[in-house]
């Protein structure tokens, strides 16, 4: 198979660490016919991140939100403040996460592990919508 290459595009989402897994998935239909290769996923954005964590349990994401709000609180004093008070933050987090994911892809489905999803993080209020660059590779 050749490279394939398409930018999926996410809904707004409020602050938080949001399951997009499936979203990702059901947005590369030639996934399915792969059963080797790798999908890399590239976010087009500063304020927010990409990661892979804990899918089954709803409290993992509420603590990853407060823990990194801690590590990069908002009353901090910035220089950067022209875009309100939790762009600065945001950029911090994004930083600290990154804001790219390469995944390996076996028999159509990405190898994740039992209890691993792939999350958008948001970290602004109200960061819009989003873009992620995903890119193909494999046979």
């Amino acid at each position: 198979m050749p490279w394939s290459q398409r930018t999926v595009q996410l809904a707004a989402r409020p602050r938080g660490f949001h399951l997009i897994t499936r979203e990702v998935v059901d947005a590369l239909p030639e996934l399915a016919g792969m059963s080797v290769g790798i999908l890399h996923l590239f976010l087009q954005h500063t304020s927010a991140a990409l990661t892979i964590n804990e899918n089954a349990d709803p409290d993992v994401p509420l603590d990853l939100e407060s823990s990194l709000s801690a590590i990069a609180p908002e009353d901090f004093p910035h220089r950067h403040t022209c875009e309100g008070p939790d762009d600065m933050p945001a950029h911090v987090k994004s930083s600290l996460l990154g804001c790219s994911l390469s995944v390996p892809i076996q028999n159509g489905c990405p190898c994740l592990g039992t209890w691993q999803g792939i999350y958008l993080c948001e970290h602004r209020n109200h960061g819009g919508r989003r873009r992620v660059v995903a890119t193909l590779w494999g046979e």
